[in-house]
């Protein structure tokens, strides 16, 4: 399973999707980026977070992010609460076991890149793309849409 981080969602917003959820929301709501994570149950939201806040059915992903997706979170972060770093992605992505791994080794259809605080988390979505290249020192104005093997 994986979660589309850089495609930030124009609809709802925060605070539409928790009227929409009977969730009232504190005067002082934070920031919380909203994105399309995946083609696959886009009804459904997850929340992924730092690990400083836990809840039921949370389940860590590394040392640093969490992944939640029961109303608690939401719930917590209406409230003022909750964990430091969020983001509600609506949505998620899947692989057959084995799949992913075949598309990153064999056909080189992924480039992989370490995760970092403003890569997951910052509110600048079309950034985030940027941030993780520059992370792996790749400039994008040398990449194309050809792969191949050298």
């Amino acid at each position: 399973m994986g979660l589309v981080i850089n495609r930030r969602l124009p609809k709802p917003n925060l605070e539409e999707l928790l009227e929409q959820l009977d969730i009232p929301p504190a005067p002082s709501l934070r920031r919380l980026g909203l994105c399309a994570g995946g083609p696959l149950e886009e009804a459904r939201g997850f929340v992924l977070h730092s690990s400083d806040w836990k809840g039921e059915g949370s389940m860590p992903v590394t040392g640093a992010a969490t992944l939640t997706a029961s109303l608690d979170v939401l719930k917590v972060i209406a409230e003022g609460g909750g964990p430091q770093d969020a983001l509600l992605a609506m949505g998620h992505a899947s692989w057959e076991a084995g799949q992913l791994e075949e598309e990153i080794f064999q056909h080189d259809a992924w480039l992989l890149a370490p995760a970092s605080r403003e890569i997951v988390f910052g509110h600048d979505h079309p950034a985030k793309w940027r941030h993780a290249l520059a992370s792996i020192n790749i400039d994008p104005l040398r990449l194309t849409g050809r792969a191949g093997h050298a």
